[in-house]
């Protein structure tokens, strides 16, 4: 390249050099043709950046690695080949002329072959960002707000010196004048950026007071824009407790602050423009509300009268007295109904009290039947179960005088007083002898009874005591006269 200025004569000694002066044309075209010459066509590897594709065809982007960068170009004729969709991020090789723009003065690459290489390191870390930061659902439709009305109060995070800013104010001015503006100064690219974004949103919150914020910067390159997709900036966004606009680059930018925010602006123009509408836009709603509350007015007018004219036609409304006439009839029907039920109810009552009476006495009647026959019934088992009913037909009880039962004679001792019980009365007499067993068995004639007292009769006396003695077989108290056995007790 020791030819590139050849066009200059070399100085004599003794002489001043002659000056050569190039107009930037002549320079550019000369640059351009050394360039072309002595690189040509080459392969070339690098990251897709700042990608646009107007509508004539034509794809202009940057390639770029860690340390340099390069302008491209592919025309529409080459596009026609390429099968990959082109993307910011995305690792490619491309085959093309080294030359230069002249108009700009910029060295370039008219790319003729393009292949893909693989994917950015930026693309990669901001896939992997976003994965992460949609898991937690920074980035989901119910969290997002709506933005209010009619806001008076503003606050931009911008930087003060760019042109995003200057295109803020100017339509907020156009459109409403007496808006209050806070605007919070930041970086917006280069080291530290993102952190100074995430400390204005929190700022702005702390104080209070503002309706909306526009968080934003004009257009660039990915790494231009990508303090607005560090994970600082989304979370600050997120915790906002006032509506955020995200206003980051051209329409064709995207960032994650555009999904972590309320409401996304394509530019910081339309940003302003979102916050208010135009004082035009404004009186057409109002007119337009008005109008149709005029309409709505009028229809409920509309129906009220026909409801009216309606009711009024209706026989009811012309004589309201019908009804009450129809009423005091169905009062008069139920009253001779009542009196026809109640002309007939005593009788009624009379006849079912009567019934009620007779089969009380049926039921009473049967009741004591069936209770003399349960009377007569307990009144024969006594009877049958009475011990002292054995004396009815000639038999007698002898007790000893401590009240026993005299079951042998040997159970009693001459001079022993026993009280003899009969049907009819009882008998008081006084051991004489006893005959038959005694208590150890023995048979003893020695006891005799002597009658103390009784009723005038056979053995008796003519005081009406009993006489007792022994009798033909020796014995005592004799008993059973109905067979003329003697019972010795």
């Amino acid at each position: 390249m020791s030819d590139l200025f050849a066009g200059s004569p070399p100085a004599t000694p003794g002489e001043q050099p002659v000056r050569q002066v190039w107009k930037v044309s002549e320079l550019t075209r000369r640059i351009k043709g050394t360039l072309e010459g002595a690189f040509g066509s080459v392969w070339v590897e690098g990251e897709i950046s700042n990608l646009r594709r107007p509508a004539s065809g034509h794809a202009y982007f940057t390639l770029k690695d860690a340390t340099s960068q390069l302008r491209a170009v592919m025309f529409r004729s080459a596009l026609a080949g390429v099968s990959l969709p082109l993307k910011d991020g995305l690792q490619v090789r491309g085959y093309g002329q080294i030359t230069v723009y002249e108009a700009a003065g910029d060295y370039q690459i008219v790319l003729r072959k393009l292949e893909a290489a693989g994917e950015g390191e930026l693309m990669l870390r901001l896939e992997a960002l976003k994965k992460k930061l949609a898991a937690e659902g920074l980035f989901a439709l119910e969290r997002k707000r709506p933005l209010p009305a009619l806001p008076q109060h503003v606050g931009v995070v911008t930087s003060p010196t760019g042109a995003a800013i200057r295109d803020i104010l100017q339509v907020l001015k156009r459109r409403f004048g007496n808006l209050h503006v806070v605007v919070a100064p930041v970086r917006v690219q280069g080291a530290g950026a993102a952190e100074e974004i995430a400390a204005a949103i929190d700022l702005l919150n702390e104080r209070g007071g503002l309706d909306v914020l526009i968080v934003g910067r004009g257009g660039g390159s990915l790494e231009d824009l990508w303090c607005f997709n560090e994970e600082i900036v989304v979370r600050a966004i997120v915790r906002s407790r006032i509506p955020v606009i995200s206003a980051v680059g051209h329409e064709i930018d995207w960032t994650l602050s555009d999904l972590a925010a309320d409401v996304r602006a394509p530019t910081p123009s339309a940003a302003a423009e979102m916050v208010v509408k135009s004082k035009a836009e404004l009186e057409r709603r109002v007119a337009d509300a008005a109008r149709r509350l005029g309409l709505g007015a009028q229809a409920a007018v509309l129906a009220w009268r026909n409801r009216l004219d309606r009711a009024a036609r209706t026989p009811i409304l012309r004589d309201p007295l019908q009804v009450v006439r129809q009423r005091q009839q169905t009062v008069d029907f139920l009253g001779v109904r009542l009196h026809n039920a109640l002309a007939g109810l005593p009788q009624l009552v009379r006849q079912r009290a009567e019934a009620s009476a007779h089969r009380m006495e049926l039921a009473m009647r049967l009741r004591l039947a069936e209770s003399s026959r349960a009377l007569q019934h307990a009144q024969a088992q006594l009877r049958l179960l009475n011990p002292k009913a054995v004396l009815t037909r000639g038999y007698s009880l002898t007790r000893l005088p401590d009240g026993r039962l005299l079951r042998a004679a040997g159970e009693v001792q001459p001079g022993m007083i026993l009280k003899t019980e009969l049907a009819a009365g009882a008998v008081l007499s006084t051991v004489t002898a006893t005959e038959g067993e005694t208590h150890d068995g023995k048979n003893s004639q020695n006891t005799k009874l002597r009658g103390s007292a009784g009723a005038p009769g056979k053995n008796r006396g003519g005081d009406g005591k009993r006489q007792s003695g022994a009798g033909e077989n020796g014995g005592g108290i004799r008993g059973g006269p109905e067979a003329g056995q003697t019972l010795l007790f």
